[in-house]
C-alpha cells in the first residue's frame, strides 16, 4: 500500500489565482451550503454538531511576559467542521485577528483554511484564505436577499466599506438586479469619495455618499453594515422603511422595539443554541460576551422577548422548508455569525479549480508513517 501524504499548498496569490474572488459563483457555492445546513448534511465541533468554535479568550493583563493580552479585536479562534454533499470534507479555518497588525502593515486578520480528508484526517490542501474568506462572507448576505429581499428593490446601502463591507455590497449587486441607487457611509469620507466613483463606473448607477448611517438608511431597500472591531453604528427604528432587509455581517446598535416587529432571520439558529450552551454559567449575559447583535438577540430570546419559534434559518428556507419573504412590508433583519462549512465549501471549491489548473504547490507530508 502508498502511504505517501501529498496536499496542494495555495498562496494568497494562487488561492485568487484558483478564483476565490469570483463572487457570482460563491454566492450560489453559499446557497448550496445553506440547502446542506437545512438538510442536516454537516457537523460542527462540539457533541451539539453546532459550535462556532474554540476561541482563546485573551487575558487583560498577565504576570507572564510574552502572553498575549485583551486588545481591540484581538481573537485567535479555530472552526471546524465537516460538510456532505458533493464536498464531503472536514476541515478548520484558522482565524487570528488584531487591529493592531495595521500598524505593522498587516491585514487586521490573518486566515488559514486546512481541508482534511473525511475518512484518514489527513491533509489534502492548505491555502491563504483571506480573499476566500472576504468572499464567502460576502456572499452571506446576497444569499439572504435572494430570498428576503422585496421585488423590485431599488436602493442598496452599504455602512462600512472595508474588504468585508465591498466583498457584500458586490454580492449583494449581483442578487439584486433593480437597484438603481448605492448609498455608501464610512467614517473615511476621501475613501468613501473614491470608492463611489469606482462604483459609478463597474455597475452604471447613481451612487451617493451618505454623511450619516441615517442618510444611508432612509428610504434604502436593502442594508449592509459590515463596520469593522467594536463600531456599531446606531438605526433608529423609524430610519428603517417598510419592506427594507437590514443584513448583519457586522453589529448594529438597534432597539428591541425593532427587533420585536421585525422577522428576524439566522443563519443557523442551532450555532446560537450552542453558544448558549457553552456560556451558560457565564456572568453578564449574551450580549456581554458575544459580539454585538448575536447577544443582544440571544438575551431577547432566554428572557422570553422574542419567540424562538418566530425565528426563521436561513437554511431551512433554502432547503425548502420554511418560507422566504412574506410580503414587501415586512422588515427583515438578518443576523449572521459566520460558520466553518462556508470557508470548507468555498475552499474545496478553491482546491478542485486549482487542481484543474495546475495551480498550486504540491508538497509531500511523509513518505511512510
Amino acid at each position: 500500500m502508498n502511504h505517501n501524504l501529498d496536499f496542494l499548498f495555495l498562496t494568497e496569490a494562487e488561492a485568487v489565482e484558483a478564483g476565490a474572488g469570483d463572487v457570482h459563483t460563491c454566492i450560489q457555492v453559499m446557497d448550496e451550503v445553506f440547502d446542506l445546513l437545512g438538510q442536516g448534511d454537516y457537523l460542527m465541533g462540539a457533541p451539539n454538531h453546532n459550535s462556532h468554535g474554540i476561541k482563546i479568550y485573551f487575558p487583560k493583563e498577565t504576570e507572564f511576559p510574552g502572553m498575549p493580552v485583551k486588545g481591540p479585536d484581538r481573537r485567535f479562534m479555530a472552526l471546524v467542521a465537516y460538510l456532505g454533499g458533493r464536498f464531503h470534507v472536514c476541515g478548520e479555518k484558522w482565524y487570528g485577528s488584531n487591529l493592531a497588525n495595521q500598524d505593522k502593515g498587516l491585514p487586521r486578520s490573518i486566515l488559514t483554511t486546512v481541508l482534511n480528508d473525511p475518512d484518514t484526517g489527513a491533509p489534502i490542501a492548505i491555502m491563504s484564505a483571506n480573499a476566500l474568506s472576504a468572499a464567502r462572507t460576502g456572499a452571506i448576505p446576497a444569499v439572504g436577499a435572494k430570498y428576503f429581499a422585496k421585488n423590485q428593490a431599488q436602493v442598496l446601502s452599504a455602512i462600512g466599506i472595508g474588504v468585508i463591507g465591498r466583498a457584500c455590497l458586490d454580492s449583494l449587486m449581483d442578487v439584486l438586479k433593480t437597484i438603481r441607487e448605492i448609498r455608501i457611509c464610512d467614517i473615511d469620507m476621501e475613501a468613501a469619495s473614491r470608492y463611489a466613483e469606482e462604483l459609478k463606473e463597474k455597475y452604471g448607477v447613481a451612487v451617493k455618499v451618505a454623511g450619516s448611517v441615517e442618510e444611508a438608511v432612509r428610504g434604502s431597500d436593502v442594508i449592509n453594515v459590515a463596520t469593522s472591531g467594536s463600531v456599531s453604528p446606531r438605526i433608529e427604528d423609524e430610519w428603517l422603511g417598510e419592506g427594507a432587509l437590514l443584513t448583519l455581517p457586522a453589529s448594529a446598535d438597534i432597539s428591541e422595539s425593532l427587533m420585536k416587529s421585525s422577522r428576524i432571520v439566522v443563519d443557523n439558529w442551532e450555532m446560537y443554541e450552542a453558544y448558549a450552551e457553552e456560556l451558560g454559567n457565564v456572568p453578564g449575559g449574551f450580549a456581554k460576551n458575544l459580539s454585538g447583535i448575536c447577544g443582544f438577540m440571544m438575551d431577547l430570546v432566554w428572557s422570553g422577548k422574542i419567540r424562538k419559534e418566530d425565528i426563521t434559518g436561513l437554511g431551512d428556507v433554502a432547503a425548502g422548508k420554511a418560507e422566504g419573504r412574506l410580503n414587501d412590508r415586512e422588515k427583515v433583519i438578518f443576523i449572521m455569525d459566520g460558520m466553518p462549512i462556508e470557508d470548507l465549501a468555498w475552499g474545496h471549491t478553491i482546491y478542485r479549480n486549482a487542481l484543474e489548473k495546475g495551480i498550486g504547490t504540491k508538497l509531500n507530508l511523509w513518505g511512510e508513517p
